[in-house]
């Protein structure tokens, strides 16, 4: 191997041979050689390596699994009924929207009625009306009874009587029935 290498070292750097009779001559070696230097030798271009792909090794088509099917399919019908749930939120939405647009409406139209009954019984005729036929009348003074709550709510605690038995509790029980009795038509 050492030998190949060496050989062709030789050649490269031998010198060229010319025809003639001045082949051996070691001038006509110089003279080639000047000539070599004065026109220059040619350039000589890197070589330019071809650019190939790299080689991937492919794998043979394998059998699907069943288990994989299996799982798409589960994600596709979960996919789906998510969908669907938006769907139904999305609907069930524009119903409340729909719904709180119409309780608005409805309780404007309660006021408006509000107002309309309160305007058809007029309390003030009602009132010249009973009292004018004798089914009502005003109250007197004796009658109205104020309650005085400027006081702080207390509780006082009275002697009870003791009931008292016999004829005498029948004349206070009817005592006491006569005075309701006359209270109630005065």
């Amino acid at each position: 191997m050492a030998s190949s290498t060496m050989a062709k070292q030789r050649t490269k750097y031998a010198y060229r041979r010319v025809p003639g009779n001045a082949s051996y001559d070691g001038s006509a070696a110089r003279q080639l050689e000047r000539e070599e230097g004065l026109t220059g030798r040619p350039l000589v271009r890197p070589r330019e390596k071809a650019l190939s792909r790299p080689r991937i090794r492919v794998r043979e088509a394998g059998k699907v699994s069943v288990f994989a099917i299996v799982g798409f399919a589960a994600v596709a019908v979960c996919a789906m009924l998510l969908l669907l749930g938006y769907v139904q939120l999305a609907q069930l939405s524009n119903d409340v929207v729909s719904l709180q647009s119409e309780v608005n409406t409805l309780r404007g139209e309660e006021a408006k009625l509000r107002v309309q009954y309160e305007l058809a019984y007029d309390l003030s005729s009602i009132e010249q009306a009973m009292t004018s036929s004798g089914t009502m009348i005003h109250p007197r003074d004796s009658q109205i009874c104020y309650v005085d709550l400027s006081e702080p709510d207390g509780v006082e605690l009275l002697n009870e009587t003791r009931p008292v038995k016999g004829v005498e509790g029948i004349l206070d029980s009817l005592r006491s029935i006569g005075g309701q009795v006359v209270e109630y038509f005065r």
